[in-house]
Order: structure tokens, then sequence, then C-alpha cells
């Protein structure tokens, strides 16, 4: 199997997977919440995958790589308080809501995990 970089983290696969799921489900969200919810939970969802990207090739800089893992952890709590939101407005169903707040109880453990022991993370391989 070929090396591809940060594709290949889990935390990387399931906050990109939660981001797409969230496009498609923001797909069913009234037209008036086009330029307020679905535009502020898309953002923050998609820029937790994209920050875990470039924090991962920051690796060489492992202050920088926390710094930026932390930047995550608060693009993820961002999009659990939207998500919050469109359960409460009534656009998002319990058994969908409870699934992404899983999905983002799991990648943060990962992201403090991370951040709490980021040698394996943080540190450019030897190999």
């Amino acid at each position: 199997m070929k090396y591809r970089g940060y594709r290949d983290l889990k935390v990387y696969q399931l906050a990109y997977k939660l981001a797409m799921e969230l496009f498609h489900e923001t797909q069913k969200f009234p037209k008036d919440e086009t330029y307020s919810l679905v535009d502020q939970i898309r953002r923050s969802s998609r820029r937790v995958p994209a920050n875990i990207a470039e924090a991962r090739k920051k690796r060489n800089y492992p202050k920088v790589c926390v710094h930026k893992m932390s930047d995550v952890a608060g693009e993820a709590t961002e999009t659990e308080v939207w998500l919050d939101f469109s359960f409460d407005c009534g656009y998002t169903q319990k058994k969908q809501y409870d699934r992404f707040r899983q999905g983002y109880d799991e990648i943060n453990r990962m992201l403090h995990r991370i951040m709490n022991n980021p040698e394996g993370f943080c540190t450019k391989s030897t190999k």
C-alpha cells in the first residue's frame, strides 16, 4: 500500500468523512439558512481535516504542530456548536445529530491524545 501522508491518518479520515456527511445534511436545511448556519457548519467542519493536514506537514516543528492541533480542536468544537443549533432549530434529526456528536467526540479524543503525546504525530520519522 502506498503511503499517502496525512490521508492515512484515522483522525483525518474521520474528520473528512464527517465534513462530507455534514455537507449532504446541510443541503436539506432551509434556504434562509444558506448564508448563516449552513455556511458556518460547512466551513468549520471542513477546517478540521484541512488543519489536520496542515499540522501534519509542520511536524518538523513540534511546537507549531501541537499549536495547530489545538486550533483543530477549536474548529471541531465550533462545529459541535453549529450542530447543536441545527438540532435545536429542527433541521437535523436526533439520530443523525447523535451520530455527528459521537463522531466529533471521537475526533476530539484523538486530538487530545495527539496534543498530550505529540511525539508520534508532531515529529518527522527518521525511517
